[in-house]
């Protein structure tokens, strides 16, 4: 998993940190360090159960320590995505259709879900200056890199 987080987070700088909160899971602990510098990190748990928050890297605001986004995000997947839903027929049964209905979701939600209007988080982060639409997405020209 962190690879992939690795190529699509940009390479944090000690003036520029990477801001990481998760539950109480203590292998965040060896694994961030191994992809990226511990002062370049500000990481933070929040166990929930107990309800503490505490700070593990850098110098993380105890009260923006907080696993809601990731909650919250995995409540939309799960209610657009029949495929992850838990106890259904249309479960997925095969990864690489998976990854793809993932990739597909994770478009629409970068370049097509307006957070404002006429603002995509795509459009916020400089990657798209439009707001794009199915049309567009399924006329556009592919082009392959070797």
């Amino acid at each position: 998993m962190f690879n992939k987080f690795e190529d699509y987070v940009q390479q944090p700088t000690y003036k520029n940190k990477l801001e990481v909160y998760s539950d109480g899971n203590d292998d965040y602990t060896t694994v961030l360090p191994e992809y990226f510098h511990k002062d370049s990190i500000c990481y933070g748990q929040h166990i929930k159960s107990l309800g503490i928050r505490r700070k593990v890297f850098g110098n993380p605001s105890l009260e923006n320590i907080s696993t809601n986004n990731n909650e919250c995000f995995n409540a939309i997947l799960r209610g657009r995505l029949s495929r992850i839903v838990r106890r259904s027929n249309g479960h997925a049964k095969n990864k690489y259709h998976l990854n793809n209905a993932l990739f597909l979701f994770q478009f629409y939600w970068n370049f097509m879900h307006e957070l404002h209007k006429n603002v995509t988080p795509a459009i916020l982060e400089k990657q798209s200056t439009k707001v794009w639409m199915w049309g567009n997405f399924l006329h556009a020209k592919l082009t392959f890199v070797d």
